[in-house]
């Protein structure tokens, strides 16, 4: 994975240091490192075609992320669903879909107790007869849905205590499912592995990560709005998990002051989004920074062929290109047109391919990266308490009833 920067700042050393001794106490710095046999060897336990994750926020979209990011490249024999919500719609749609009698569940909840995700596990369990070769539970230790589990003789993987929902995709909480569905787990923690060494090394990623982050914390109060232009479809997911990652870690009260911070997320898919949010980033208020996000090879030969259609023979220059190409001159287009505007930071990430390694880069990469940008606004990046409020008000709402 390449990243190249288009704006100059002095990287701040001193926060290396203070994430070096956060590893102690925060846990999914050290994810990459676990053995994943046992994923592995339970997976190939699992015989049912469909696979169904329910869960929300943390507990699906990381998920989403990796098997969207790998499903075009790969011909996996199984299918995943996701189902996030509490939407009447969206889950009857989805359950349309789904085999129930060739299904396995994954039913994924850190508490034990999320509202989303046990309201929509008692609606499958009302529709099917749950039990210990069609479900698996991944929870905290001790939680009432391990008690659930083990009273149905359930299989359980646990979430470790100290790693965050958002923080949790490397953990069971993705290596379960994506195991299941024949993803290459390993490797995935492989491509973690390597911005884990090269950065904790001081071996390349550490001055690269450091630089960004803080120009990010530098300037948080001009540029506070951080858009991901993604150019390419399989980067949709992961997208929307950036933006979980981001702003849940990242919009908080800073530690040693009553000033509120943060840095809103957007995300954008090219180059469909040039047609829409670019206009914005382009000729409306300068506080948006830009990260391109492109794939260097598709490993897709699919190319525009020779023919001319009547009227439209100017646009015969298509002619020959692959698609491939057509869609990383857009990006390089996007990226020229930036940097010939004044006050738009903006840098590039080049991914290599879509597999894997690349994707397991990416997601440790942007972990880190919001640790470093939390470290620097002086912020706790791994609470919620802006989310705990609704949560306790819903709550009591269903007490009412």
């Amino acid at each position: 994975m390449k990243n190249s920067f288009y704006f100059d700042t002095k990287p701040n050393e001193k926060i290396l240091e203070l994430i070096k001794s956060e590893r102690e106490e925060i846990g999914f710095y050290e994810l990459c490192h676990q053995d994943v046999s046992e994923y592995e060897e339970y997976a190939k336990t699992i015989t049912a075609q469909d696979i169904v994750v329910v869960g929300i926020g943390g507990s699906a979209l990381g998920t989403s992320a990796i098997y969207k990011f790998l499903k075009y490249t790969n011909q996996f024999s199984k299918k995943l669903y996701v189902i996030e919500t509490t939407d009447p719609l969206v889950i009857c749609d989805e359950m349309e879909k789904i085999d129930l009698a060739n299904a396995h569940f994954c039913i994924i909840s850190k508490s034990g107790t999320t509202v989303e995700t046990i309201s929509v596990y008692k609606y499958i369990a009302s529709i099917v007869d749950i039990h210990s070769k069609n479900c698996t539970i991944i929870t905290d230790e001790g939680s009432l849905l391990e008690s659930h589990a083990i009273h149905n003789d359930i299989k359980v993987f646990h979430i470790p205590h100290n790693v965050g929902g958002r923080f949790s995709v490397l953990s069971a909480v993705g290596l379960a499912p994506l195991a299941m569905i024949g993803v290459d787990i390993a490797s995935l923690l492989e491509g973690a592995r390597n911005i884990y060494d090269s950065f904790f090394n001081q071996e390349g990623y550490d001055t690269s990560l450091l630089k960004k982050a803080t120009y990010y914390a530098q300037t948080a109060n001009t540029y506070n709005i951080n858009c991901l232009f993604s150019y390419s479809e399989v980067f949709r997911e992961f997208n929307a998990w950036y933006v979980q990652l981001w702003g849940e870690s990242l919009g908080k009260k800073q530690l040693h002051s009553q000033l509120h911070v943060g840095l809103t997320p957007v995300g954008l898919i090219g180059p469909t989004d040039q047609h829409s949010f670019l206009q914005l980033i382009v000729d409306g208020k300068r506080d948006k920074s830009v990260t391109v996000i492109k794939i260097a090879n598709f490993e897709n030969s699919l190319t525009i062929p020779n023919n001319s259609l009547k009227d439209l023979e100017s646009l015969d220059i298509l002619n020959g290109y692959k698609f491939s190409e057509i869609i990383n001159m857009q990006a390089d287009s996007i990226v020229e047109s930036l940097l010939s505007l004044e006050h738009i930071p903006l840098d590039v990430i080049e991914v290599s391919q879509a597999d894997a390694h690349a994707i397991g880069e990416l997601i440790y990469y942007y972990e880190l990266l919001t640790a470093l940008v939390a470290r620097m606004l002086d912020i706790n990046a791994y609470d919620q308490p802006g989310v705990e409020m609704g949560k306790i008000i819903l709550k009591e709402k269903l007490n009412k009833k």
